[in-house]
């Protein structure tokens, strides 16, 4: 190495010392040898990224392909080291390919609260569009689409940049070539006209890939925008704190959220991705072209082109539409669409029965009429705001370009260096068709020019009613991901101290800002202590809630069952919703086990989408099933404890996938709802209404099954015959107000009074079985014409 050096020395020696004696000469070279080769410079740029890209890619597959082979299971999510990532492998052109979902930790929702707290961004008196609340609003979002410089999103953004410049730079190179093509064409120039073809060809193959491939990572950019925002909104919105029930049911501050997460998402990522490539691009063409063009043009030229940029976009902004404004009400139009057809499918039974076809068609049409017609004035309003901005931009930007083009003709003095330089040998030159070749070649590069950058800025004026409408989505996913914040954060209404001084307004009893309640987790049991039953009013407009039962005091221990009873209306559904934390504890303490010790079995069973397995362990995955060391057999003989062991051989197997709620039958499902909760056997069980479509025998024998295993029951029915299963009753509906309550134990004289009470009720009703068919005939006859109603004592 050493020999190597010694004999290499005295050669760059040499030359270091040429290069220091005469530095200019020496940047007379290199500056000749860049503008020679630059085109091959810029190929051999892309011939190295496109390698790159390509062994980042090899190098994936590669990756993927070592790893080992995959057990065949339904799931393959799997835990990783961290105890909070998952790993998945989805199909993908035929194979298999792995992904890591990593949660957003709870610490995350926490940090960003005070983003989505903001009085500037939640400022409802702030109309839509361009303006500070837009800046606020998008900026908080923007914290979820970058998190960090090193996340996905940001190297995606800086490769996207860099495209952009470098197809800056090639359309710089192509101006610059189509203006010696011309040239050379008039002069008859044969050789240098070939040559440039040449060069016109080789430098297409580049300028056609930065092309596409700005297409294809505007597109990659929208998807990973789309991708972090559907993981944080299904974290937060599907959490442990139930958010997706409370959104719709508690707070009320956004309907048909469905539409938000879907469509309206779609449409932000879309329109975000969109305006950086439409804003990055002609940003770097006016850095780079102004630059050029103060050159070739002289100082005058670009101050009246910049002149004309700032006028042009104060007039478009002062002339603009509320685009904002217009898209924000069309989405939400588009979601109450959406939302009617949403409701036909999901209650298209009840509908064919009721006979409603003809309203519900009327519905849907009133509804579409309001979405048409929004969208026909929307359409109106851009048609003379169009015409107007293609006038501007098109058509004066082009008659200005053609005026600034001929200053190097006309005011050779006031025109840029390059001009000057480039001109001064046909000043002194004689001929004149060599003077007019050179003032070809300038005029065609600088046309070329202005055309870019005419092109540029009429992208920028463009994107000024793009970034309008870029508002309006922003406000609809900023108001989703606020509602979102304010129900995880339990912060219904305005909880902001500063804002509720200055308000000064009163709280009104059993609102959500009055919740003062206690829900304590990992009882060994359940609790209401001095608990009121409240239905709660909507968050949005912080009314009062509706007391159903007073300050309730009871505590059930393992194996005291229990059994609610009362009236419809008198609370006992509501009991289990502020027991399952779906309401809120308004007053005093209810304490509960941990969620894997208790299990609700609701009046309408939900059956779903899965296979047939999928069904009875619900919610559990199937890796989780066998990872507690449970197979088929073990279903098996909990089907069995149900009565439901033919199902296995009537539907196919347990891997079969159905619609299983139009498969099933009314008792069926019920049962199905039992084989869950002796799947999971939790210490307690809330069953409401669990058994109606079951018969007596068979009720029974899922009651006793239930006990046998130890789980603590706590049923709520109007049927007295379960009393025999349940050692204490609670009656709600008591009292002159219907807000009493009563407690009794079963066995006493007390219950026993209490059922021979409602037992006699029951038989009073039956004995007037006979005059109230009479009554019924009577009115037949009324409304056939046979009889009038003064004949009938009407």
């Amino acid at each position: 190495m050493a020999h190597a050096v010694s004999l290499l020395w005295p050669n760059y020696s040499g030359i270091l010392k040429e290069i220091f004696k005469d530095p200019e000469s020496f940047r007379r070279t290199v500056t000749t040898l860049s503008r020679r080769y630059r085109t091959s410079l810029a190929g051999l740029v892309f011939i190295v990224i496109a390698a790159l890209v390509a062994a980042k890619r090899f190098y994936s597959k590669s990756k993927q392909q070592k790893r080992p082979g995959l057990s065949q299971r339904q799931s393959s999510a799997v835990i990783l080291k961290d105890g909070w990532s998952r790993e998945i492998y989805v199909p993908n052109n035929g194979k298999l390919s792995r992904v890591v979902i990593s949660p957003t930790k709870p610490i995350t929702f926490q940090a960003h609260r005070r983003l989505f707290f903001d009085p500037i961004a939640n400022n409802t008196h702030k109309q839509i569009g361009v303006n500070k609340k837009f800046l606020h609003q998008f900026s908080a979002i923007w914290a979820i689409l970058v998190p960090r410089f090193r996340s996905k999103a940001s190297m995606l953004l800086l490769i996207h940049t860099l495209f952009l410049f470098v197809r800056t730079y090639l359309s710089l190179v192509v101006a610059k070539l189509d203006g010696r093509i011309v040239r050379d064409l008039i002069a008859a120039n044969g050789t240098g006209f070939i040559k440039g073809l040449v060069y016109w060809l080789l430098i297409a193959i580049p300028a056609s890939y930065t092309n596409s491939i700005i297409k294809f990572l505007q597109s990659k950019v929208s998807l990973e925008f789309r991708t972090r925002l559907v993981r944080y909104i299904h974290d937060i919105y599907l959490d442990d704190t139930l958010n997706f029930y409370k959104v719709s049911n508690i707070d009320g501050g956004i309907e048909g959220i469905d539409q938000y997460i879907t469509a309206d998402l779609i449409k932000f990522c879309d329109a975000a991705a969109s305006l950086y490539s439409n804003l990055g691009k002609p940003a770097v063409d006016f850095m780079i072209f102004s630059y050029q063009l103060r050159r070739n043009l002289g100082p005058l030229a670009v101050v009246g082109i910049f002149s004309n940029y700032f006028a042009t976009a104060w007039l478009l902004k002062a002339m603009a539409p509320s685009f904002g404004l217009l898209t924000s009400v069309e989405g939400r139009l588009e979601g109450e669409y959406r939302n009617a057809h949403s409701k036909l499918i999901t209650n298209a039974e009840e509908i064919a029965f009721y006979d409603g076809t003809a309203l519900e068609r009327s519905i849907l049409i009133k509804t579409y009429a309001r979405l048409a017609s929004h969208i026909r004035a929307i359409l109106r309003i851009k048609v003379s705001y169009i015409m107007f901005e293609d006038f501007i931009i098109k058509y004066s930007w082009s008659a200005l370009g053609y005026l600034f083009s001929s200053l190097p003709v006309f005011l050779p003095n006031w025109s840029g260096d390059d001009a000057k330089t480039e001109m001064a040998p046909s000043l002194k030159a004689a001929n004149k068709d060599f003077r007019e070749r050179d003032r070809m070649k300038q005029f065609i590069t600088n046309k070329r020019l202005m055309l870019s950058l005419a092109d540029a800025g009429s992208r920028m004026m463009y994107s000024i009613k793009d970034l309008s409408e870029l508002a309006g989505y922003t406000a609809r996913v900023y108001s989703m991901l606020a509602t979102l914040h304010r129900v995880h954060a339990n912060a219904y209404g305005n909880k902001n101290p500063q804002v509720r001084a200055r308000k000064q307004h009163k709280i009104k009893l059993y609102s959500l800002e009055d919740v003062q309640g206690t829900m304590h987790e990992g009882f060994d049991g359940i609790r209401f202590e001095h608990t009121p039953i409240v239905v709660p009013g909507l968050g949005r407009d912080l009314s009062a809630g509706e007391l159903l039962v007073k300050d309730l005091n009871i505590r059930i221990n393992p194996g005291e069952h229990l059994l609610i009873s009362g009236s419809n209306g008198t609370g006992k559904s509501a009991v289990a919703r502020v027991l399952g934390g779906l309401w809120p504890v308004f007053r005093g303490l209810v304490s509960k086990p941990l969620n894997k010790d208790i299990s609700f079995l609701p009046q309408k069973p939900y059956l779903s989408n899965g296979s047939l397995r999928e069904q009875i362990i619900y919610p559990s995955s199937e890796i989780e099933m066998y990872e507690a060391g449970k197979t088929d057999a073990d279903l098996l003989d909990i089907l069995r404890m149900v009565r439901l062991e033919y199902l296995p051989d009537r539907e196919g197997g347990w891997n079969t996938k159905k619609q299983w709620k139009d498969v099933f039958s009314g008792g069926e499902k019920q049962r199905v709802m039992f084989a869950r909760i002796l799947y999971k056997q939790p210490r307690f069980a809330v069953i409401d209404e669990g058994t109606s479509a079951v018969s007596s025998d068979v009720e029974g024998l899922l009651y006793e099954t239930c006990q046998k295993l130890g789980i603590t029951l706590v049923t709520i029915s109007h049927r007295p015959s379960l009393l025999r299963y349940h050692k204490a009753q609670l009656r709600l509906g008591e009292g002159a107000h219907g807000d009493e309550w009563v407690l009794e134990q079963t066995g006493t004289d007390e219950a026993r009074l209490s059922v021979e009470r409602e037992i006699a009720e029951l038989e009073e009703q039956l004995g007037k079985i006979d005059e109230l068919k009479h009554r019924r005939t009577e009115i037949a006859d009324i409304l056939l014409g046979k009889k009038t109603a003064g004949n009938s004592g009407v």
